[in-house]
């Protein structure tokens, strides 16, 4: 059967939803909602054209890759390059995502060879490689560890992937399934086996699904504003950021609650920074901050600041009378 275009996909979502295109658009107040994101920078390197990953390193260095290549990216807090490394001896058939977990307080970075866009990957790989060295900023890097990871119910396209230090588990998110499925690995067994088949946590609460004005401005790419496309956990393990093509989603974890158990409230909403191409997300080590990068160039590098508003968003609280 062909698959229906973007404009038939627009009519029958209209209909569907007994929306009309002269119809008024969302308030000013809804798209303009929570704290405002600022510009970082940009990121420099040319060859950093589709990044689709990102985690934290010591000295506020981050670490970004393409969506294609199989090249790491040291960028600083203003997307300034710091070096491009080779990754050997890995393939990138879809590099999705990268995370940072301790091993006896060793760092290592995981990148997530995961992405299944069409949903025929019997297996998804990760690739374990130490954290670089300003030194090796741009030479050659090799991974210490590859693991093959199986789903339980068949083929799935992910690309978000963080390591919770709390459960000690590699967590990996659905981009495609509503409402996302969330799966984990445990990092003591991730680093020493080849092949694993993921446990499947859960399905996670639905993410808002679009609105009328993410349809009518973007009729291509308005319907998939709703999927996850990244996702970090904060290195205390109590926060995390998932990002969809319109908004950073931001979850608080309380005490003694799994991630699963958390991701059942409804989260608070961060829309924006513009764009429909934010496929990374990071927070800072310090956890002041949250980063997020783009696929496209010129590629703009957005910061939150972890401010007391965030947290009353977070935490659905009012401010307090003056």
């Amino acid at each position: 059967m062909m698959a229906a275009s973007p404009k038939h996909l627009l009519f029958a979502f209209m209909a569907g939803a007994g929306l009309s295109a002269c119809g008024p658009a969302d308030t000013p107040d809804e798209l303009e909602a929570g704290p405002r994101f600022k510009m970082a920078g940009k990121l420099e390197h040319e060859k950093l054209d589709e990044a689709s990953g990102m985690a934290p390193g010591y000295n506020g260095v981050f670490f970004v890759h393409n969506d294609g290549r199989d090249h790491l990216f040291a960028i600083d807090g203003t997307g300034r390059n710091l070096g491009r490394m080779k990754v050997k001896d890995a393939r990138n058939r879809d590099w999705e995502d990268i995370t940072r977990i301790l091993d006896d307080d060793f760092p290592l970075l995981v990148i997530g060879d995961t992405g299944d866009n069409m949903g025929t990957r019997n297996k998804v790989r990760l690739y374990f490689i130490e954290e670089p060295d300003p030194d090796d900023f741009n030479g050659k890097v090799r991974p210490v560890h590859k693991l093959d990871i199986r789903y339980p119910d068949g083929p799935r396209d992910v690309e978000s992937i963080a390591w919770d230090p709390i459960s000690d588990m590699i967590l990996l998110l659905s981009k495609r399934d509503v409402p996302p499925r969330l799966y984990g690995v445990p990092r003591d067994l991730a680093l020493v086996e080849q092949e694993l088949e993921a446990d499947f946590l859960g399905e996670i609460h639905p993410l808002p699904p679009p609105t009328r004005t993410d349809i009518l401005s973007s009729p291509k790419r308005g319907f998939w504003v709703s999927q996850p496309t990244a996702m970090d956990i904060s290195r205390d393990g109590r926060l995390a950021a998932v990002l969809t093509y319109r908004s950073l989603y931001l979850y608080e974890r309380k005490e003694h609650e799994s991630w699963l158990e958390a991701f059942q409230r409804e989260p608070a909403e961060f829309k924006g920074p513009p764009g429909l191409h934010d496929e990374a997300v990071a927070f800072t080590l310090d956890q002041k901050s949250i980063y997020i990068a783009t696929e496209r160039r010129p590629a703009p590098l957005h910061r939150l600041d972890l401010d007391e508003a965030v947290f009353r968003e977070i935490r659905r609280e009012t401010p307090a009378e003056p």
